[in-house]
């Protein structure tokens, strides 16, 4: 098989706090900069720089202040004039791209990591934007591996870098890690762990991949989300008129059939899948997405090939 080659990775960049009530990545970054404070630089494969992304819905523990920060990354938003109007958030995506990228150019940091919880069934979940982004692909192969407490699987959103809106997407090779089900404003040992888990992999991996070894490919499966599927709300008031049926609550990555029980109505009444087509739900019951009118998302499952990659020392 041919080997592809790629610049050594020279830079990472771990952010927790995108969202200001997701708690591991809020939790775990401090705990990052106490490691470096007591260890030193030198434990780290190359330098890192760790970053709470929303320090004032941090202090709130909100999700956001006045926009949700992970969708405020898109070019037209980062290049957007700053006026009085203008929304913390924006102005913050603005100051984290001058300090990780500027995106989609040379000087962006190689790899950014950002932390997300869920409040969905979702193990842990890595998510990129490229089908082509060897290393983020190389890096969930590698996790799955690692990682045996939960299960581990890989999204991919099939988005134009310049319309890409979240955090890792300022990254030469971003990506999110995902992690749930844990309340919002709340801390578990066992989702954190995880998460502590997954970070120290990822780290590991660049480690070996600047070793110069060549790290074999082969084939894996992603999930490539196709459409959202909302909660039946009342036409005038917009509430949410069910709940998520018990059969599907936390079987996110199943196979969801014609006919499957979806949706339950207060009244007892069953709302059953009625599409032809098969999906696989994810981020079902997500508390964050009532507002965006996302009950879940519909993903199918797909095969992909990655080459072995090698890193091109100077």
């Amino acid at each position: 098989m041919e080997v592809v080659t790629i610049p050594i990775l020279r830079r990472m960049a771990v952010c927790g706090g995108t969202h200001g009530n997701e708690m591991s990545g809020v939790y775990l970054v401090p705990e990052l900069e106490r490691q470096r404070k007591e260890k030193g630089d030198s434990i780290w494969p190359i330098p890192l720089t760790t970053v709470l992304s929303n320090p004032r819905a941090i202090k709130a523990c909100t999700r956001y202040v006045d926009k949700d920060l992970n969708r405020c990354f898109t070019s037209d938003i980062l290049s957007s004039p700053i006026t009085e109007s203008t929304p913390y958030e924006v102005r913050r995506a603005q100051e984290l791209n001058t300090l990780l990228g500027p995106k989609a150019t040379d000087d962006a940091i190689d790899i950014v990591c950002d932390l997300h919880n869920t409040t969905a069934n979702m193990g842990l979940t890595i998510i990129s934007y490229s089908h082509s982004n060897w290393i983020c692909l190389h890096i969930f192969r590698y996790l799955q591996t690692l990682i045996t407490t939960v299960p581990v699987r890989l999204v991919l959103l099939d988005i134009p870098i310049s319309e890409a809106y979240s955090l890792e997407s300022v990254g030469k090779y971003g990506i999110s890690l995902e992690v749930g089900p844990q309340p919002q404003g709340v801390i578990r040992a066992d989702i954190f762990n995880v998460m502590k888990e997954g970070v120290n992999g990822v780290l590991e991996w660049v480690r070996k991949f600047n070793s110069g070894q060549v790290i074999e490919g082969g084939s894996i499966e992603a999930f490539t989300v196709e459409k959202s599927i909302d909660f039946p709300r009342d036409p005038e008031t917009k509430t949410v008129m069910v709940t998520i049926h018990p059969q599907l609550q936390d079987q996110d990555f199943c196979l969801l059939k014609p006919g499957d029980p979806m949706f339950l109505k207060f009244s007892g009444e069953v709302v059953k899948y009625e599409d032809d087509e098969q999906f696989h739900p994810l981020f079902i019951n997500e508390a964050a997405y009532y507002e965006k009118g996302i009950a879940f998302h519909l993903a199918k499952k797909r095969t992909l090939t990655i080459p072995s990659i090698q890193a091109k020392k100077d």
